[in-house]
């Protein structure tokens, strides 16, 4: 986790992959940049507890315990317990993800399987997903704001490499700035 510099008032914690962060403070953004990776975003509007977790792959090896956060349940489940430590009730937790882009199309497409992860384990754990901004082929910039709830995701341009040839025609996202409220 990297902590930037008050910008604009706003202090900026960056999550890697396989980290999570909990916060309640409204001049906190935390920020991520995935590709094929998914983050999810969890708030407690009553509580205004709020965090963010970045995993690798859906499903991994317990081979390596010390890389268990890379995997998507065992992100889920860090956080929202971190969460409930802050104050942070099960039952009113909110979720929005982001990522799962298909970064290249010559290889296995994670960013789907990273995505129906996190569907099912919200369903399955009944907590609501208000906002998504997942798939596609580009790379994504998520800020959120745990304090308040609020979470914006920017395509990023470039990021994601062409199409292997002979692609007759390389594929274009041209997507714009998504924001949930």
């Amino acid at each position: 986790m990297t902590r930037f510099p008050s910008r604009d008032g706003l202090r900026r914690i960056t999550v890697a992959q396989g980290e999570g962060q909990v916060c309640g403070a409204t001049d906190v953004v935390l920020t991520t940049v995935l590709g094929s990776c998914v983050a999810a975003c969890f708030y407690d509007p009553f509580a205004r507890i709020g965090g963010l977790n970045h995993y690798l792959l859906a499903e991994g090896s317990e081979e390596n315990p010390g890389a268990l956060r890379r995997y998507g349940v065992h992100a889920m489940e860090v956080l929202i317990n971190e969460m409930l430590a802050e104050g942070a009730m099960r039952h009113r937790l909110k979720a929005r993800i982001f990522g799962g882009a298909r970064m290249h199309a010559a290889f296995k497409d994670i960013g789907s399987a990273n995505i129906a992860f996190a569907r099912s384990f919200l369903a399955e754990e009944r907590i609501p997903l208000v906002g998504e901004d997942v798939g596609g082929t580009s790379a994504r910039r998520v800020e959120f704001r745990p304090g308040l709830g609020l979470a914006r995701s920017r395509t990023i341009a470039g990021a994601a490499p062409p199409p292997p040839p002979p692609a007759p025609t390389p594929a274009v996202d041209t997507g714009g700035d998504v924001e949930f409220f």
